[in-house]
Parts: C-alpha cells; structure tokens; sequence
C-alpha cells in the first residue's frame, strides 16, 4: 500500500485530496460523510464580507440606533437574540473541530481593506487550523491599473497575518499579467500557500426574457489544464504549499496535478454530482495507480513532471502552444 500522505500548510494530510469551498460544508452532516469517504481535510463555504457588512447594517439600524418611535421598539429582537451569519460561521467551526479528525480550513471572501478580515482572528480562537483568503476585485474601473489591484490583494493578506498565526492559503484567480511574481510577492508577505484557481460564475443572457440571468457552470476535466500548467511552473520556484483546484473529477486529473507539483487536490464540482461516492472513487483509483507504478509514497510523485523536471520545459511555456496549433488536424469528413 504506498504511503498518500502529503503535507500543506504545515499540516501532515493523510492523502492530498481536499474538498473545497463549496455549498456541502454548510452542513455538519456532509462533511462528516465527506470525512467517512476519506477527505483529508475540508474547506469550509466561505464567508463573505458582503454579508458581514449586511449583517453590521441589521445590528446599526435594529439593535444599536434608537427607535423614534418608541412602541415600534418592543417588536425588535433583543440584541442577545440576533445570530449573525458570523455567529453561524463561528459556531460550526466550532462543533467540526469537535466531530472530526481532520484539519478544518476556514474560507474568507472578499476585496475592500475595510477591516473585515480581522475576522480571521474570530475563526482562529474558534479552532480553525488554517485559513483560506478567497480575494477577487472584479477591475470595471478603466482608471485602476493593474498593480494597484495586486497592492489591494497583498495589502489584505498582510492585514490578516497581523491578526492570525495560523497559516494563511490565498486563493488566486488566473488573471494575473506575472502570475510567478504575484506568487513570490504573497510568500514574501506570509502567505503559506496559494490555492490555482478560483472559479468565478459569470452572467448569462436569457434571449426570452432579456435579462440577465445567474447560471452556475460546474467544472468538467477540461479545466484542469490551465491550473496543472501553472502548478508546473510554480513547482520548485516557491516554498509555498500549491493547491490545485478547478476540473477535478476523476483520478487521472487528480494524478496529473500531483505530478505537475500540487501537494493538495481540490475537489468541488465533482462532489456535488456525486457526492462522497465521487471523492472514494479519486482516492482509489490514486491508489491503484501508484500501486501499478509502483510508487512507494505521493512525496514520490509529486512534482516528477514539473517544469524544472522535464528534460524539454518548454512544454509548459509558449512552445506548446504552438505545438498544439501545429499538430491540430481536422475530424475527417469535414469540408472547408
């Protein structure tokens, strides 16, 4: 049986499959199945700063400002009675970290430097092992240049290790002009990892009702591409734990991420078609895999075919663009 073990953020996993931020782990009961199907370790759904600035505003206008209508107040919970979404996030960290085994990983998401990731100091005292900064500006100002947007994001990842010890993942989208020097610039600011990449959901149009309509798109394999090339490059050039999340379904993905440098696996989409099941399913046919191999342990693996690894690394650079662009040949039977 070869050893899965693999470490990130400091902490020694059992195996690096993780199941990521995801509507699952708004519920005990799930993670805890997630836990039976062998999960390393969870991230929990994230919590917004939109909805702590909603949550303020309720407790200023309800709780905290003095009615002008004096009968109206005794209609108004008490200040003791309002639980906030915060007060929900605490408290289910709380009783995970009494129910599992695993490393729990808390999940932050937002983008102004306001101070609401001071945040991170609650969940940590609520016994989170790690923290995860989800932090996205969505650029529509053509006046913002693009380093001012990396200052916001390093500015907010320094604002939160002054308030935590525990390590902090940031979790990154790819549109980054220097990805690699993005990356070298959060390890020098204290980040622990990085998680690539952040999947965001953009709106559609409904051509009957035109409007503008939400539509989740799950991930299929496809999408792992993008992510195990920039995990290859990455590997070796930073002491940073890597993630690689986003396509994740089946265990040649999942393979293909470790040997591209990943040390932890995200799982999203693919638990949400199948559940626990799914995540069973990676995890042996990980297993069979380095078994038929013979690979004694992931450490192994990991990373054998990363840019700095590969006899010809220019197959994760410009070249194999256009090597691709070169070796496309037409389905046959197509007229042009």
């Amino acid at each position: 049986m070869p050893d899965l073990s693999t470490h990130y953020l400091g902490l020694k996993l059992k195996n690096p499959l993780v199941p990521s931020s995801t509507p699952l782990s708004r519920q005990i009961d799930p993670i805890l199945h997630l836990e039976d199907a062998g999960a390393a370790a969870i991230v929990m759904h994230s919590l917004f700063e939109e909805d702590v600035r909603n949550d303020e505003r309720m407790i200023d206008r309800f709780l905290i400002t003095p009615d002008a209508f004096g009968e109206s107040a005794g209609h108004l919970p008490g200040r003791h009675d309002y639980v906030s979404k915060l007060d929900t996030y605490l408290e289910q960290i709380t009783q995970l970290k009494a129910r599992l085994e695993i490393p729990v990983v808390a999940s932050l998401n937002g983008s102004s430097l306001n101070g609401w990731v001071e945040l991170g100091q609650e969940m940590q005292a609520a016994g989170a092992d790690a923290l995860e900064l989800n932090a996205w500006y969505m650029p529509g100002d053509p006046e913002i240049p693009g380093d001012a947007l990396e200052e916001r994001y390093l500015g907010l990842l320094q604002e939160l290790k002054d308030q935590v010890s525990i390590p902090v993942s940031m979790k990154l989208s790819p549109f980054f002009s220097s990805l690699p020097n993005f990356v070298r610039r959060a390890e020098q600011a204290g980040a622990a990892g990085i998680s690539l990449f952040n999947r965001f959901f953009q709106p559609d149009i409904d051509l009957a009702t035109l409007k503008v309509v939400d539509r989740v798109q799950l991930s299929t394999s496809a999408d792992t591409l993008l992510t195990m090339r920039w995990i290859a490059i990455l590997r070796g050039r930073s002491k940073l734990s890597l993630a690689a999340s986003g396509g994740v379904h089946t265990a040649d993905d999942a393979l293909k991420m470790l040997l591209a440098g990943a040390d932890v696996v995200h799982m999203a989409s693919a638990l949400l078609i199948g559940g626990p099941p799914a995540l069973m399913e990676v995890l042996d046919g990980i297993t069979r895999w380095m078994e038929k191999g013979e690979y004694a342990s992931v450490a192994q693996l990991k990373g054998s075919m990363s840019q700095q690894n590969l006899p010809d690394p220019s197959a994760f650079a410009r070249a194999a663009y256009l090597n691709a662009l070169d070796s496309f040949t037409p389905p046959a039977g197509v007229m042009y």
